[in-house]
């Protein structure tokens, strides 16, 4: 891990509301399950709710937030399981 101190100055933007993207992977059977959140929730209740559905259900998840960078859009991880569990 690397650490370093910043220049708040540095960014442009930022938003007060984030989009979240879940995904609930499940081995056994070789499929996923995916999820927008969104509506004003902070990560920590992401987090939570993605903890326990995989729990109950058995799966292993990603947490992503959603970003859109012009006309495109994109997924930073959060948390959770890297790249396709399934390759």
């Amino acid at each position: 891990m690397d650490i370093r101190g910043v220049d708040p100055r540095d960014t442009t933007w930022e938003l007060d509301h984030a989009r979240y993207r879940v995904y609930f992977w499940d081995r056994a059977n070789s499929a996923s399950d995916e999820y927008e959140i969104s509506g004003g929730v902070d990560v920590e209740e992401v987090l939570a709710w993605a903890a326990q559905f995989a729990g109950e259900h058995g799966h292993t998840y990603t947490v992503y937030v959603s970003v859109k960078a012009g006309r495109d859009s994109g997924l930073i991880r959060l948390t959770g399981v890297l790249g396709d569990p399934f390759a």
